[in-house]
């Protein structure tokens, strides 16, 4: 199993934490596209590293078009000596509509034609063929020599595609490289949902499982002391219960027979009672959500859990601790 890293959104950070991944032995970071652009830290970081894999965990694949993603992959593919991971997400549609300003419809057959898209152009230039992409919602016709950068020379970049919804999931495994799980995944839902999901999507492209990698931001409940367990617990259930409340993600509360959390939450969101949000998180809901335990049960857990169906995971712990402890626990899932 890889194990994974993120990456600052300061970019007087981003060298020296890509640095750092790199020393420490993780195989990847991911860099989140929220109040900053998420291409900009794996610039720098791919810059002062040799092997650390760079992925976006996610960009905004909708905020953009075919056109613009294809290129800066490209040069980010290039520049990194073929490291780079377009890792892209939907959103939304509040997002897309009212902060970007971009359509938002059919987002899994637009997520598709999108993801094609950018493949018709790398065809393009590497290969020659003329640019001939005509979908129901990119077009692509044209491409003179003046704008062709030609072929890559570290080959095209791997494209991940994050969902939750089984449509998103299905058009991963058609078209995509990777997967990226949203953390607001359970165990149960992975191999009961996603991953027959995934699986359709493969058959659908006739390809096997051995080309989709799987990537899983797991919750992790940890601390050194009693203060320190209750930090992460109560910021883990909030950040479970925040998940908890966006109409996109309740299937995953259904599955469980919790479908009723998500109007509480819902509505408690809506009136910004985070904290009381956090209290509706159960201890049964936590355990199913997150690995809960000391520093040293983490790595077994994590392995028990995603061992034989994940190929690459990255601590989801939405508070602050020492960076060393998730360094043994990387280094403790490498040797498993």
């Amino acid at each position: 199993m890889l194990v994974d890293g993120g990456i600052p959104a300061d970019l007087t950070r981003a060298a020296e934490a890509g640095r750092e991944a790199e020393a420490t032995g993780y195989d990847g970071v991911w860099s989140a596209e929220t109040s900053h652009d998420p291409f900009f830290p794996l610039l720098l970081a791919a810059e002062h590293t040799e092997r650390l894999q760079l992925g976006t965990g996610i960009a905004v694949a909708f905020a953009r078009n075919p056109m613009t993603l294809a290129q800066v992959a490209y040069d980010l593919q290039a520049f990194s000596g073929g490291r780079f991971m377009l890792g892209l997400g939907s959103q939304i549609k509040p997002h897309i509509t009212r902060r970007f300003s971009m359509t938002w419809d059919h987002p899994a057959p637009r997520m598709r034609e999108l993801i094609l898209a950018i493949r018709a152009i790398w065809d393009c230039w590497n290969s020659g063929t003329k640019l001939d992409f005509s979908g129901d919602f990119y077009t692509h016709t044209l491409m003179t020599p003046f704008f062709n950068p030609g072929p890559n020379p570290a080959g095209d970049a791997r494209i991940f595609l994050a969902g939750v919804g089984q449509k998103m999931t299905e058009v991963a495994g058609e078209v995509a490289d990777g997967f990226l799980c949203h953390g607001f995944t359970t165990e149960a839902y992975l191999r009961e949902v996603t991953v027959p999901a995934l699986e359709r999507g493969l058959a659908r492209g006739g390809r096997t499982r051995q080309q989709v990698e799987i990537s899983f931001p797991a919750f992790v409940v940890t601390g050194s002391s009693e203060e320190e367990m209750a930090r992460s617990d109560c910021a883990t259930r909030e950040q479970i219960a925040f998940y908890g409340s966006t109409p996109a993600y309740v299937g995953v509360l259904e599955h469980h027979g919790w479908g009723e959390a998500h109007g509480e939450l819902n509505a408690l969101s809506k009136q910004g009672m985070w904290q009381e949000m956090g209290e509706l998180i159960d201890d049964e809901m936590l355990h199913t959500f997150a690995v809960v335990g000391e520093p040293e049960q983490l790595a077994a857990g994590l392995a028990e859990r995603f061992g034989d169906v994940v190929d690459r995971v990255s601590f989801y712990a939405p508070y602050a601790s020492d960076p060393d402890r998730w360094a043994t626990v990387m280094h403790q899932l490498h040797a498993a």
